[in-house]
């Protein structure tokens, strides 16, 4: 029998909706600081901001060639955003950025990767929004925002394959602690790149 607390507050059975409400105050953060470097105001700000993101995919870039996270989620080598961002940062005359060692090599803790490849993927799934800031200053999905364009079946779509895998994945209550953490400890990664980059 339910409790009123249960029916209050129903239990969430989808991972990545749990992953979502846990992890919501670190990306509300992440987004207030990102909107606050202004990193659409001209295309400076804007290379900045590639900047960023070049230094976030290139922390995951390992995983996408990872063979067990291949064999549990669709599609992830067509899910790589890295040499994209390198060529928008080409179209905008920047160089690629030196990094230091990147947060994942060939050996990754699985459940710690697939919560920063949520945080990846959900990046994707909101990006049409800034596909149409980074429109207004000359940009487009052929030229300097092309790691911003949706996929060819559409932005849901691309999403929900990604999201269905990742629920219907059998995990210990450890593993799915450690995917909270990992998708948490990306969105402070991101963070992290924001203010080091922004100032």
């Amino acid at each position: 029998m339910n409790s009123i607390a249960d029916i209050e507050h129903p239990i969430e059975t989808s991972r990545w909706k749990v992953l979502k409400a846990r992890t919501a105050p670190t990306h509300e953060r992440l987004d207030k600081r990102i909107m606050a470097g202004n990193p659409f105001a001209d295309r400076a700000r804007y290379g900045m901001f590639v900047t960023v993101q070049y230094r976030f995919h290139r922390d995951i870039d390992a995983l996408y060639s990872n063979p067990e996270l291949d064999r549990l989620l669709p599609d992830l080598a067509g899910r790589r955003r890295l040499g994209l961002i390198e060529q928008d940062l080409a179209d905008l005359g920047l160089a690629i950025p030196q990094a230091g060692a990147a947060a994942f090599g060939t050996e990754a803790d699985i459940p710690a990767a697939l919560g920063w490849l949520y945080v990846a993927e959900g990046s994707n799934l909101g990006a049409a929004f800034l596909l149409k800031e980074a429109a207004k200053l000359g940009l487009s999905e052929t030229f300097g925002a092309r790691h911003l364009a949706g996929a060819p079946e559409g932005r849901g779509l691309h999403w929900r394959t990604f999201t269905a895998a990742l629920d219907a994945l059998e995990l210990d209550a450890a593993e799915e602690q450690k995917v909270v953490e990992g998708g948490d400890a990306a969105f402070r990664r991101v963070h992290d790149l924001v203010a080091d980059i922004f100032g």
